[in-house]
C-alpha cells in the first residue's frame, strides 16, 4: 500500500467492503453486490483499478476476465484509519478518542459496564 494513499473515499470504501465481504469478484460480480440504485459497471472498474494503484486490491486473470480480490484486510485498514482519527483528531490520546466516541453516542449504563469490563480484561491480560 502506498504511503501517500491511506485513506479511501466513500466510494472506494464501498468496493472494499464488497470485496472484503465476498474474498474475490469480477467486476460484474461487484456491481451486483450494491443496492440499487448500482452504480456503472465502468465507475465499478475505475474504482477498482484506483484502488488497486493504491495497494489495496490486487487481481488475477481467469479467461478473459480480471478477479479482484483485497491486497489490505478489513481490519489492517481500521487499525490504520483510527490510528489516523486518533493522531490527527484527539491528539494522540486515545482516552479522547474513546470518551468522545462514549458522549456522542449517549452509551447506555449497560454499555458502559461493557466498556469498563473490556478495559480491565485488557489491562489485566498485560
Amino acid at each position: 500500500m502506498k504511503e501517500d494513499s491511506k485513506t479511501l473515499t466513500k466510494g472506494e470504501l464501498q468496493v472494499m467492503n464488497i470485496l472484503w465481504e465476498k474474498r474475490h469478484a469480477t467486476v460484474a460480480e461487484a456491481v451486483e453486490a450494491f443496492a440499487e440504485p448500482r452504480p456503472a459497471y465502468n465507475t465499478v472498474l475505475t474504482f477498482l483499478r484506483i484502488l488497486e494503484e493504491k495497494g489495496f486490491v490486487g487481481h488475477r486473470k481467469e479467461s478473459r476476465l480480471y478477479v479482484y480480490h483485497p491486497a489490505v484486510q478489513k481490519g489492517e485498514y481500521t487499525r490504520m484509519y483510527m490510528k489516523e482519527v486518533r493522531d490527527n483528531l484527539f491528539g494522540g490520546s486515545a482516552k479522547s478518542l474513546i470518551s468522545f466516541f462514549a458522549e456522542e453516542e449517549n452509551l447506555s449504563a449497560g454499555e458502559v459496564q461493557e466498556l469498563i469490563t473490556l478495559l480491565s480484561t485488557m489491562k489485566n491480560e498485560e
